[in-house]
């Protein structure tokens, strides 16, 4: 039987971990999806370039809406899988039932993710040409004001899509893996849980991708009344860069679904583990 304030505290904890230790790989990501300065440049060199000429606290700028919905986010998506891999009768290893827990969480995770991933790319490009955010609640609170509340869930459409794709290939991966390494052949626990999770974040990326680009070429626009909705924008990916346009930044992004990813099921795994520890300890 799921207990769902520990699978809540787990996912708390995978949530404040991983955006800290991926935010700046999230925000080269963005750069390399959305603007022309970043082409045919690698992850490093734009890395550099950006610590350099904007200061290294701009890598984490608009840090704080992402720590804080993704805390959340990560809150839903691992108690929300946790009870819906419970209601499939999802088994631990390669069980598609565990692809589809994941893929059911979607549409709830995106009411949050879509707002979230308004504010973060808006701030993240900020820098680039406009400079018109204070912070992120300036631009928050201006987007609203400019063009309403629905303004928030501009790109939601394909959000959703992408949430679903990435979160039940994420989940499949992770107890694939995992029941083989851990459990099969008996690899350590501090090794295999986290290279699980690294593997299904990097590969959970790599397939809901292009996704993730249309995303944010909708929500990296100048917001107003003639904003392209997410089918033209992938046209015009398509017509500027070509079918590798839907890949622009996908190097940073597998690095950074692996670090996150990994640390991201670390955390949730020893938050659980330090719970139940706790829990025997009571009953003694």
């Amino acid at each position: 039987m799921i207990k769902i304030k520990d699978e809540a505290i787990g996912g708390l904890s995978a949530g404040i971990v991983g955006t800290v230790i991926g935010f700046p790989l999230d925000l080269i990501k963005t750069r390399m999806q959305t603007t022309q300065i970043a082409k045919n440049k690698g992850i490093i060199s734009i890395g550099a370039s950006i610590a350099r000429k904007e200061g290294v606290l701009a890598l984490y700028k608009g840090v704080v809406p992402p720590l804080i919905s993704l805390s959340i986010l990560n809150t839903l998506n691992f108690s929300s899988y946790s009870i819906f891999r419970e209601y499939y009768s999802a088994s631990h290893g390669w069980d598609v039932r565990n692809a589809l827990a994941g893929m059911t969480v979607g549409p709830f995770g995106s009411l949050i993710s879509s707002m979230e991933g308004m504010i973060k790319t808006q701030m993240q490009l900020d820098n680039v040409s406009r400079k018109r955010f204070r912070n992120s609640l300036h631009c928050l609170t201006a987007l609203v004001k400019e063009n309403g509340f629905l303004v928030l869930y501009n790109g939601h459409v394909v959000n959703t899509v992408r949430e679903c794709v990435f979160l039940g290939t994420y989940f499949y991966t992770y107890e694939g893996v995992r029941e083989l390494l851990v459990h099969r052949y008996d690899v350590d626990a501090r090794i295999g849980v986290p290279f699980s999770g690294g593997l299904a974040g990097a590969l959970a990326w790599f397939v809901s991708f292009p996704l993730d680009c249309i995303r944010a070429g909708v929500q990296g626009q100048v917001m107003g009344p003639n904003v392209k909705k997410g089918f033209y924008t992938a046209l015009d990916l398509w017509k500027t860069k070509g079918i590798m346009g839907l890949y622009a930044g996908v190097s940073p992004s597998i690095a950074r679904a692996f670090l996150v990813s990994g640390s991201r099921f670390s955390a949730y795994e020893f938050a659980l583990w330090m719970l139940r520890e706790s829990h025997d300890a009571r009953e003694i």
